[in-house]
């Protein structure tokens, strides 16, 4: 299947003679063999959008079709690595990322164990043996989607390149390597209803507006509000198996210093570089736009080949306004209708078919496996408003507002406790009373209604004066206060602080809450405000930091010390 080149404007290009070529399909085009993807096609002329720079090209340039849409590998070789919007590797990029360059083979051999022996019969998604990789996450060679049957031949234990057959299962090979298309879900069978919260260790996340294992969030905020310092933090200490990180159209330094910190990081849970069991997709903003279109897919593949082994995988999209915007773009130089601020009439069903590939499923093996989604929006001056901003919460479980004003008083991390929202807080009650900790929703519904009282009377002491309020409401202001500074609060830069237990987080909001009615005790029996008001405070504010992330002795001590305190105001 071959064509001619007719046009070509920038990364735009037509092409005739291509009778064949379906929507999404792959074409090489030039002697250089860049690779397009084809987005409109209008009999016999195709168009079609370049993943690299197009310079050298000219009509009369012969084209030819791959015959599929955007495909990539998967295998072991993903952990720990870094790589460009089509999955090729960017670690020795300056030796091959040229225009038009061919990507080389998959260098290197993985130790194969087998799972299977000849005669088994094994159905798809079947373990047929395992491959050991440098990190803590083991994967696996399994039956493809579509295959089974039984087990002709499979090699023996030993170290084999990723191009090799280590099995034959009803007359069909299977490699180390597979490959599957971007653009396509990973089938699974079936979808789990049951909710189980993901840790991030950020305490105002856990606490407030948890995220499911399976479940998809948002983080809209302006520039400067802290989203990618918060994603990044969510990367480290989430109780994730495999991290995937997209950075979708962001600078190239924020990059350096995701993969450098994910270097240098220490796994909490075996003690070796974090970066073991992430996979970072680093598509700046200096890259293709086309490519940075596909970034977002090429990363949900990456999770679903991992979760279909029975992993639990996060993938952080950073971010989809950047995404949104090369639509945009490929939009316009199509000719496509526009609708709001010039984004395509597809934008809210593409951004829902991107965030129904979260989930918690049983996978074809039957594994219990998920893909959790956390996609930061950064709208143009803040305007939450914004069509990327609002289709996204239509279809998103969770959102984590960024507030401006938060950041620039040194809050961190910078989330709006008024603007974020959770849709499963009941579902998570329920799963925390079953897991021990009945508390849950009174704990979280008691600090949200105590941070809104707060707000209110903040803004009506503004007016007023503190001094004219009653004691109880006095009591409520000191509340929101210790619930913000000792709380949700939290330093990255704290060794003890940067990451947080459930149990500790839960007991902090206890020894505030504890605090706050001895105080309201006190106003009532007639101790002034102002007294309870000046007593020093500051070591249960401290805590946070001044004590281990799973420390709960700790904060239940300083909560004694400042019940003492308060005690001593008896009359």
């Amino acid at each position: 299947m071959s064509g001619c080149i007719t046009r070509v404007a920038g990364p735009l290009v037509e092409v005739e003679g291509l009778d064949q070529v379906a929507m999404h399909d792959v074409v090489d085009l030039g002697p250089g063999l860049v690779p397009a993807e084809v987005v409109a096609v209008r009999g016999r002329v195709a168009t079609l959008q370049a993943f690299e720079y197009t310079g050298g090209l000219a009509p009369g340039h012969g084209a030819r079709g791959r015959g599929e849409p955007l495909t990539v590998e998967l295998g072991p070789w993903l952990l720990g690595g870094v790589f460009d919007g089509l999955l090729r590797p960017l670690s020795d990029a300056p030796t091959w990322l040229a225009p038009g360059a061919r990507r080389p083979a998959v260098a290197g051999t993985w130790l194969f164990r087998p799972g299977a022996a000849v005669g088994d019969r094994v159905g798809p998604g079947g373990v047929l043996g395992t491959l050991d990789t440098d990190g803590p996450v083991p994967c696996l060679v399994q039956v493809p989607p579509g295959g089974g049957g039984t087990v002709d031949a499979i090699v023996p234990a030993g170290s084999y390149p990723a191009e090799q057959c280590v099995a034959t299962v009803s007359g069909e090979k299977v490699r180390i390597a597979s490959r599957w298309p971007v653009r396509r879900a990973r089938p699974a069978r079936g979808r789990l209803d049951s909710v189980q919260p993901l840790h991030t260790g950020q305490r105002v996340l856990d606490l407030l507006f948890p995220v499911a294992s399976g479940g998809t969030a948002a983080v809209p905020g302006g520039f400067g509000t802290g989203k990618t310092v918060l994603l990044q933090q969510i990367a480290k200490w989430c109780d994730a198996d495999v991290i995937v990180y997209v950075g979708c159209g962001e600078r190239g330094n924020e990059m350096a210093d995701v993969v450098r910190d994910l270097a240098e990081l220490e796994d909490p849970r075996t003690g070796a570089p974090l970066a073991q069991r992430t996979v970072v997709i680093a598509n700046t903003s200096n890259m293709p736009m086309m490519a940075r279109e596909a970034s977002i897919y090429t990363g949900v593949t990456v999770g679903e080949y991992f979760r279909d082994m029975g992993r639990h995988c996060v993938v952080i999209t950073d971010s989809t306004t950047r995404w949104a915007e090369a639509l945009r773009e490929m939009s316009a130089r199509t000719g496509a209708l526009p609708a709001e601020e010039g984004y395509p009439a597809e934008l809210a069903s593409a951004l829902a078919a991107f965030y129904e590939r979260a989930g918690r499923v049983t996978t074809l093996g039957g594994d219990v496996g998920s893909v959790t989604v956390v996609g930061a929006v950064s709208p143009q001056g803040g305007d939450m408003t914004e069509p990327v901003t609002t289709h996204t919460q239509r279809f998103v479980r969770c959102q984590w507002s960024l507030d401006r004003d938060l950041a620039y008083a040194r809050h961190y991390p910078a989330v709006s406790w008024s603007a974020s929202f959770c849709r499963d807080v009941e579902r998570f009650a329920a799963w925390h009373a079953a897991a021990g900790d009945p508390g849950w929703g009174d704990r979280r519904a008691r600090v949200t209604e105590l941070l809104a009282d707060a707000e209110r009377l903040v803004s009506l002491a503004e007016l007023v004066g503190v001094a004219a309020l009653p004691g109880r409401e006095r009591m409520v202001i000191l509340a929101g206060r210790l619930l913000r500074e000792a709380v949700l609060q939290q330093s990255a830069l704290s060794a003890d602080d940067a990451a947080c237990s459930e149990a500790k987080a839960a007991a902090l909001v206890d020894a505030v809450l504890a605090v706050v009615d001895r105080g309201r005790t006190l106003a009532d029996a007639g101790v002034p405000a102002a007294a309870i008001e000046q007593v020093d405070l500051a070591p249960l504010i401290h805590c946070r930091d001044a004590v281990g992330p799973d420390d709960v002795a700790g904060v239940e001590a300083q909560r004694d010390l400042m019940l003492a305190r308060l005690e001593e105001l008896r009359p």
